[in-house]
């Protein structure tokens, strides 16, 4: 990516090396954590899930801005070129952006979803609007899920800021809503859809990226690897042995790929209506 004259955005809280005083979560977080990482359960869930069996802590006060390190700067870099797309083109659909915060930890982290921890992987909470990552997690793109590149690991951001974009929208609520009288099987299918469409918003804003000179060859090739590494069909091959498709709540491979390139191509988020598609 030429991200050389993007300004940095100042939402980024820096909690690395903070960490969380007097709490954290013990094994059976643990392993929550990292069934709901492989397999993709809805993170709000998994974090509730996993406070139950935390105990209480408390974290002390984060800086706020652009961090000054490498890889801060990228991630800044990166949620300030959100900010430009996002806030010239939402406002033509009625809804006026608000930027989220984006908090950088080690570890694990306190939200208003509950704990987090590393393993769960970038998540984003509707309640306090804020997307979470510990950067270990572009290493694992890398060296595990072989997806590697600055474009791949902007494209997780850009799918955590999808979420966001879902949420100033509307769709968070309206999909709570029929998750709350869903079956199983229906809640894992609505959430492949939500899953989906942040994908779709994510290449949205690639495509205005790309309008804006910041990308480099190569670097659509890096986020269509990317989104392929965690369909849901491939970790659970991978986790498991086997693919059971009723179980998946990200989307297949194939399925994450076409919608990101969707949006990608289009540039419209109104082309990323996962729900009204007959089959997405």
């Amino acid at each position: 990516m030429k991200l050389g004259d993007q300004r940095a955005s100042g939402n980024v809280e820096d909690r690395r090396g903070i960490g969380v005083v007097g709490g954290g979560i013990g094994i059976g977080g643990i392993v929550i954590a990292v069934v709901a990482y492989f397999l993709g359960f809805d993170p709000a869930q998994v974090l509730s899930l996993a406070e139950q069996v935390a105990p209480q802590g408390e974290e002390r006060e984060a800086p706020k801005g652009a961090p000054a390190d490498e890889m801060g700067q990228f991630v800044a870099k990166v949620l300030g070129s959100t900010e430009t797309v996002w806030g010239r083109i939402l406002p033509q659909s009625g809804n006026q952006y608000r930027p989220p915060t984006l908090v950088l930890y080690d570890g694990q982290v306190r939200s208003a979803c509950g704990m987090g921890q590393a393993a769960m992987g970038p998540f984003y909470c509707p309640g306090d609007e804020k997307l979470y990552i510990d950067l270990s997690f572009f290493r694992d793109l890398h060296s595990r899920f072989g997806a590697p590149g600055d474009f791949a690991q902007a494209y997780v951001i850009a799918h955590e800021v999808g979420h966001h974009v879902q949420n100033i929208t509307g769709t968070f609520r309206k999909a709570e809503a029929a998750r709350a009288r869903a079956s199983t099987a229906e809640n894992n299918r609505l959430s492949v859809r939500m899953e989906l469409q942040a994908d779709c918003f994510a290449g949205v804003w690639g495509h205005h990226a790309g309008n804006m000179n910041q990308l480099d060859a190569g670097d659509m090739a890096e986020a269509l690897a990317a989104a392929s590494a965690i369909g849901d069909d491939r970790l659970q091959k991978q986790t498991q042995g086997r693919v059971a498709p009723d179980s998946f709540t990200h989307g297949s491979s194939e399925q994450r790929v076409r919608w990101f390139k969707r949006g990608m191509d289009s540039g419209r988020p109104a082309d990323c209506d996962a729900f009204s598609a007959r089959s997405p």
